[in-house]
């Protein structure tokens, strides 16, 4: 008999996380987290499996923060970043056909991410420094660090925004990229004086920065506006020699919104990249651009494909680019025809990620509602899945069935939504409703496997779990992505309100009369709010991270263009837009049963909000509980927090949802 799933399967469960190919394709490397206990952490080690699927091995085993696989162009050596017990993060060299890692970087500050160059001669790598325009960038921010470390006074002064930053205090260090050969020697910062990050913070990586086709320069991004970084979405793509010796020059000079993940085509006449064309929205259309190179000459190549890429793969024939995107509750994987801009779905269910192509193959990494990560591969119309990586794991795990529905939401338009039943449904039972809000807002409670908010952990508990594609959300047009715009409590709210009545009318089994509401981010603020507007329905609400006051919340968060372009400006330009469906407003009204869940270090939703939420619900004597991590951000990343989390939101929906609740959710005032 098969049991349950729970929070203690999902922090053990492998995590693949990245991939690299061989230039023959015939290996690929997978990057794989998996739980180290006693560290309270998740350690990543990289894995070598043929590209039939078969051979898996390790090939890491020391150190525990092994990331980027990159193959050598002769396939030999496999270069990657790891923890050396002497130098922090490094870049090392692991010859294939035996041997130990060596080191390649020697660098006084960790690696952070690398590229390798086509001819396999030089690296080019992040690191937070002291920008120094006398390049000299490393040495003096070491020389920097050791005199900071001496001091006593702690105090920093801050001359601009960016005060803090997703999780971190800005201590002045910067990411600048360095290029140096394999063989060891100077690193040469490209950027020294540029009082900019790349990649960008705080989640850029390696696909934000690559080598010319001839090695010769950098193609980058950054944001690099001066005082206006904190309200500013215009990244752009910078050219810099490799040896340092001319200053950066942008390219993408004509566009004030986002530009990113430049990508050389592979016979090197052609530069890819992604951008967005109103500024001040990150949740804007990413529009495929082909740029001639070095000439420069731009075509615009999904402007008529109603679908924001979110990734770049080159065929190896240059007349085709893989692109990842979200479409319909999933994220897929579409060929776009490099001559024509035609799309052509390949694969059109699940989350797929990390795409790369080598010969006639296609190897993705794929996951959904139905299970964790796997390395796939589709040669032709022939899609094969290499990897059961969890297999013996989830042997004898029961996992609810997940199933899309749709229904008419705001002015009649069609919505989506998922249910996920619990994994030993009965037609003939009556289930309790655990109705999950998605973040974003502009994001999607999608067909894909979650290692924060995961249905089945609700659904093998024995909860039929409810998700609402709202108004806002990402995958079905930029038109309805746009909408939520300025209407925050509005068109999300109503398609929140009839998907909970689809629900129930189209699927018996629902219980309405044992039904609880939860939500992280957006969905946090959207929990706040329904509990003064909409709380009818629900025994209990569970609030993650969410904003109580969005007036106040404004003048506490860190990327400024966020409230500015979702409420139509600044609180004291358009004040009406902050006050017309702030939560802060309607506490009067609240009346059920509240588990308030923040992270100390949560600098996108201040913890101040977290707690007013907390100093509200007890003080109007609404029962009411608050889980607080000192050692969290926006996200929860420790496993132990992780079950802890799980324990806890589980206990009080279990506790409220019962069919004799222990304590009556009673109208107050």
């Amino acid at each position: 008999m098969r049991r349950p799933y729970t929070i203690r399967d999902q922090v053990e469960l492998r995590r693949l996380q990245g991939i690299a190919v061989s230039p023959d394709g015939r290996r690929i490397v997978l990057r794989i987290e998996r739980l180290a206990p006693h560290e309270n952490a998740l350690h990543a080690h990289l894995w070598m499996v043929n590209a039939d699927g078969s051979g898996l091995r390790q090939l890491t085993r020391s150190g525990g923060g092994d990331t980027d696989p990159t193959f050598a162009p002769d396939g030999r050596t496999l270069y990657y970043i790891s923890r050396l017990a002497s130098g922090g993060r490094q870049i090392v060299a692991l010859p294939l056909d035996g041997g130990e890692p060596v080191p390649v970087t020697a660098s006084p500050v960790d690696v952070e991410s690398f590229v390798l160059s086509r001819d396999g001669r030089r690296v080019a790598f992040s690191a937070a420094v002291f920008p120094d325009p006398a390049g000299d960038t490393l040495a003096s921010t070491a020389r920097r660090l050791a005199e900071d470390a001496g001091r006593s006074a702690t105090g920093r002064i801050h001359d601009r925004l960016f005060v803090r930053h997703w999780d971190e205090w800005n201590a002045g260090r910067r990411r600048h990229l360095f290029v140096q050969g394999v063989g060891g020697g100077r690193a040469v910062d490209v950027m020294p004086a540029m009082d900019a990050d790349a990649p960008s913070r705080p989640f850029g990586g390696h696909e934000q920065f690559t080598f010319t086709p001839d090695g010769a320069g950098i193609v980058f991004t950054a944001r690099d506006v001066g005082r206006e970084e904190a309200w500013s979405t215009d990244l752009d793509l910078f050219l810099a020699p490799v040896d340092g010796s001319v200053s950066p020059v942008k390219l993408t000079t004509a566009n004030r919104a986002t530009d990113l993940d430049p990508s050389f085509s592979p016979d090197g006449t052609t530069l890819a990249y992604l951008a967005m064309s109103r500024p001040g929205y990150e949740a804007d259309k990413q529009t495929v651009i082909v740029r001639d190179w070095p000439d420069g000459r731009e075509r615009r190549l999904t402007d008529g494909w109603d679908r924001s890429a979110e990734s770049l793969a080159w065929s190896p024939d240059g007349r085709t680019l893989y692109v990842t995107a979200e479409d319909t509750g999933q994220r897929g994987l579409f060929a776009v025809d490099v001559a024509t801009g035609a799309v052509t779905p390949i694969v059109d269910r699940g989350h797929v990620s990390h795409v790369r192509a080598v010969g006639d193959r296609i190897f993705y990494v794929l996951d959904s509602l139905d299970g964790p990560a796997d390395l796939h591969v589709v040669a032709g119309a022939k899609h094969a899945r290499l990897t059961r990586l969890n297999e013996t794991r989830l042997r004898g795990v029961a996992l609810g069935e997940a199933e899309q529905f749709s229904f008419a939401g705001w002015h009649g338009e069609t919505v989506h939504g998922y249910l996920v039943r619990p994994p030993d449904f009965d037609a003939s039972r009556k289930y309790p409703i655990a109705f999950i809000i998605h973040g974003g807002p502009q994001s999607s409670s999608g067909n894909d496997w979650h290692y924060r908010w995961n249905p089945q952990v609700y659904a093998a508990a024995g909860y039929a779990v409810v998700m609402i594609d709202f108004h806002g959300s990402t995958g079905y047009g930029q038109a309805f992505t746009d909408s939520i715009r300025d209407d925050w409590g509005g068109k999300p709210l109503e398609d929140l309100r009839k998907g909970y009545a689809a629900a129930l009318e189209r699927y018996p089994f629902l219980d309405p009369s044992r039904a609880a509401a939860l939500g992280a981010s957006f969905g946090g603020y959207m929990i706040n709010l329904i509990a003064g507007v909409w709380n009818e329905p629900w025994r209990c609400l569970v609030t993650h991270d969410g904003n109580l006051d969005e007036r106040f919340a404004y003048f506490a968060t860190e990327e400024l263009w966020f409230p500015e372009w979702e409420h139509a400006g600044t609180p004291w330009e358009n004040p009406a837009s902050y006050e017309k469906h702030s939560p802060v407003h309607h506490i009067a009204a609240w009346r059920v049963p509240t588990l308030v869940i923040h992270g100390a270090l949560d600098y996108r939703v201040s913890d101040a909000e977290g707690l007013a939420m907390f100093t509200a619900l007890q003080r109007r004597g609404v029962p009411s509980r608050l889980l607080y991590f000192p050692d969290e951000n926006h996200w929860v990343l420790k496993p132990a927090n992780s079950v802890l989390w799980h324990d806890t939101v589980l206990d009080w929906l279990a506790r409220w949802t019962a069919d004799q609740p222990a304590g009556a959710a009673v109208p107050i005032g």
